[in-house]
């Protein structure tokens, strides 16, 4: 006997807004349940759009075919399909293939959603304003605002959906060209009055003329030099031809053309929740990922795709809907993430501009670090070779294996193992624990190890496990571990960090509270201001006098002296996360009014004194870097702009590298995780202020080192985490990769486990 069909949820259905995802989950709800009233509001006329052309993936495609067999066939005869991006670099066109995307007109993917719709049995409402959600849903069991990036929706709930919506840095406007580029382009106009950029894809090419069709164009520039040309004071039409003299030869001397056309800037958009009772966000009302990933049609496809997988499976609407969110927030924000990546890039093109063209293009096709060096060798291997011997890179060498010099210092490839706390001395001296620590990871392969942060005083510790060199007895148990380094894995550098807690110090070990106080025998502790780190909790610091600075400053010049006696290869001062020299340099925890705080050449006076008398005792080949924080995740803290001016200061004071970290400098920071999330500052760092940089930040695979050495992001990758999973992870990044050349020796005794063992045994 047949068993009788499921009452759907949710019978009664409004839908706002008649784009593609609102469009779509229309469809598919109506689909899984003929029995369901259904009714869309679009207060626009069905013809009528914005933009031009609309990608898909794969991936999306796939979704459509298992969801909606029907839709996906008539998409699957409309869609143009190509493989290949273009970059243009100062007149050459760099082709990178095997990206695969598939395109067709915005329009036309409207009409096909129109007849799907209408075939269904969706009552379509068009140029019809939508009642308010908060009376549909009265009268409706389910609202889906799918209402645009400017949703009424979310703007009357906001004390619900909690969104944030931030504004970004450049202008853009959407155009089209009478004519199929043959590729995705990218090009980029050097003009008077700065960079502007095209991003172009055919949406349409006949089969009997390819060259014919239709391509979107997209231009975008940074706000100034939107302003610096007199874009902003231009009509629709005097926008369309200006953009297309200064993209005459992408175009071919073909006009652009425009369909209510305006220059806007980018907002992201997210929210805190996506839905309320029963009124759920969908696309872009919930969230925005710029288009240059070409992503806001995919997301919203997915989204429909996910609800209405939700709707048929639960057992209830709230239940559906917080499945929905709880499916689709994790890849949201993954896009997201990307995406923000990317758009900050184009934001900054004029760091990347400078550089040989190879670069240029890998750079670009990497920017969302989504695509990356071994993911692009797979699609195109030529391209990523031609890239590889334009930057000098060995064949069969993968670029994380290439040296790199610090003064007189030659590192023999571009892994650090990041400096990590272990908090396991005895009243500051290493013991065995560090010698079997250090000493394992320096037999893995790195190029360079660090040591925790090293105190220069008992009193300038973050917690009692804390290693120090401030006394005899310090000097000769860190002998003891460059000796073994040195002995046991000649061609490894073994570097120091030198610092001082500040205010961050007289604290648990880390495993026992982190940045808690201790339950007894606190020492005091000092700070540029007299700021506890985390009020009503930590103790309050004792600002320093003058006198006490310059005895600071003697206590790091001891230390300096007692590492190179030690025989460190390398010396890295600390002038990130908060700690003392750090506290100096930000204007949330410095509020001293003396020369030592005020501006940020006030701020920068002390630690460039500090550094400036290690320098001075140091030995003159033997290299100094610094680690600063780039910025503090916070409001008020430390920007981007000062991250640049305060590496180009030590810079201009003898380090010969900066290790580009940030935040931790305030309990209230909100940092924007996600893989690689720091690298972007070095990134910066490196191109504007000229300084080699060491990259630090969920940098998790050996790729991800291979991707931004190439890119020129970063000449130096520290990991940390990774190392503590797997102390021999550079060897075994080498054997993964197939490379046995000199970037990655085997010690002598390892050298039978250089390949990985077989999983299983065949008969």
């Amino acid at each position: 006997m047949e068993e009788p069909a499921k009452s759907p949820l949710a019978r009664r259905v409004a839908v706002i807004g008649g784009g593609p995802g609102g469009l779509y989950a229309a469809a598919l709800l109506k689909r899984h349940a003929p029995a369901r009233e259904i009714t869309l509001w679009e207060r626009n006329a069905p013809d009528d759009t914005f933009g031009f052309g609309v990608v898909l993936s794969d991936e999306t495609l796939g979704g459509i075919e298992s969801a909606d067999p029907d839709v996906y066939a008539a998409l699957r005869r409309e869609f143009v399909r190509w493989d290949e991006i273009d970059v243009v670099h100062r007149g050459t066109t760099l082709r990178s293939g095997g990206h695969g995307f598939a395109a067709l007109g915005r329009r036309r993917l409207l009409a096909l959603l129109h007849e799907r719709c209408r075939g269904l049995g969706v009552d379509l409402r068009f140029r019809a304003e939508a009642p308010p959600a908060a009376e549909l849903a009265r009268s409706y069991d389910l609202v889906i605002a799918a209402d645009g990036v400017h949703s009424r929706t979310r703007d009357t709930h906001r004390e619900h959906f909690r969104p944030t919506l931030t504004t970004h840095r450049c202008r853009y406007i959407w155009l089209s060209a009478d004519f199929a580029f043959d590729a995705f382009r990218f090009d980029v106009a050097e003009t008077e009055h700065g960079l502007m950029q095209l991003h172009g894809y055919p949406y349409s090419r006949p089969s009997d003329d390819p060259s014919e069709g239709a391509s979107t164009v997209v231009v975008e520039m940074r706000e100034e030099v939107w302003r610096r040309a007199g874009l902003d004071t231009c009509d629709e039409a005097a926008s369309v031809e200006a953009c297309g003299k200064y993209f005459a030869e992408a175009l071919g001397g073909r006009p652009l053309r425009a369909n209510r056309s305006t220059w806007t800037a980018f907002r992201t958009v997210v929210n805190a929740h996506w839905s309320h009772g029963n009124t759920v966000l969908l696309g872009d009302a919930a969230h925005t990922a710029h288009f240059s990933i070409g992503s806001g049609t995919k997301l919203a496809v997915e989204d429909a795709l996910a609800l209405a997988g939700h709707l048929r499976a639960g057992t209830s609407v709230p239940e559906a809907l917080a499945a929905y969110e709880a499916e689709r927030r994790p890849v949201v924000e993954s896009t997201q993430r990307a995406a923000r990546a990317s758009l900050e890039w184009f934001e900054d093109l004029s760091f990347h501009t400078g550089g040989p063209p190879r670069r240029f293009a890998f750079d670009l096709l990497t920017r969302s670090r989504r695509v990356t060096h071994d993911n692009l060798r797979l699609r195109d291997p030529a391209f990523v070779a031609a890239v590889e011997a334009e930057a000098g890179v060995p064949p069969g060498t993968p670029p994380m294996f290439t040296p790199f010099r610090l003064r007189g210092l030659t590192l023999r490839n571009r892994v650090v193992v990041s400096p990590m706390d272990m908090y396991s001395a005895v009243d500051g001296t290493p013991g065995d624990f560090h010698l079997v620590h250090l000493g394992a990871r320096a037999l893995g392969g790195a190029g360079l190890v660090m040591t925790e942060m090293v105190c220069v005083s008992a009193q300038g510790r973050i917690t009692p496990g804390c290693a120090g060199l401030y006394a005899p007895e310090h000097e000769s148990a860190w002998r003891r571990v460059t000796d073994f380094v040195h002995t046991r894995a000649p061609g490894t550098a073994l570097g120091v960090q030198l610092g001082h807690s500040g205010r961050k110090g007289s604290t648990r070990r880390q495993w026992e509270g982190i940045d808690e106080p201790l339950p007894r025998g606190n020492w005091p502790v000092v700070a540029p201001s007299a700021l506890p780190y985390k009020p009503g909790v930590s103790q309050a610091p004792r600002a320093l006098t003058t006198s006490a600075m310059a005895e600071v400053r003697e206590r790091f010049v001891r230390s300096a002296e007692a590492a190179a006696r030690a025989g460190f290869d390398l010396l890295e001062l600390h002038c990130a996360h908060g700690y003392l020299l750090s506290s100096f340099l930000s204007p949330l925890t410095n509020h001293r009014t003396d020369a030592y705080g005020g501006d940020l050449a006030g701020r920068l006076r002390y630690p460039l004194e500090v550094f400036d008398a290690v320098r001075a005792v140091w030995p003159a080949d033997r290299p100094m870097t610094v680690r600063i924080s780039a910025t503090d995740w916070a409001d008020g803290g430390t920007t981007d702009e000062d991250a640049v001016a305060i590496a180009r200061a030590f810079a201009a004071h003898g380090a010969d590298a900066l290790d580009v970290s940030t935040g931790q400098v305030v309990p209230h920071e909100r940092p924007a995780y996600g893989r690689s999330y720091q690298t972007p500052f070095a990134d910066r760092v490196r191109h504007e202020a000229g300084v080699p940089v060491i990259a630090v930040g969920a940098i998790s695979s050996w790729d991800d080192v291979n991707s931004l050495i190439l890119a020129g992001r970063a000449d130096l990758c520290a990991l940390a985490r990774p190392h503590l999973y797997d102390p021999h992870w550079t060897l075994h990044a080498a054997a993964d990769q197939g490379y046995t050349g000199p970037g990655a020796p085997w010690p002598a005794p390892y050298r039978a486990g250089s390949r990985k063992p077989p999983t299983g045994r065949r008969a």
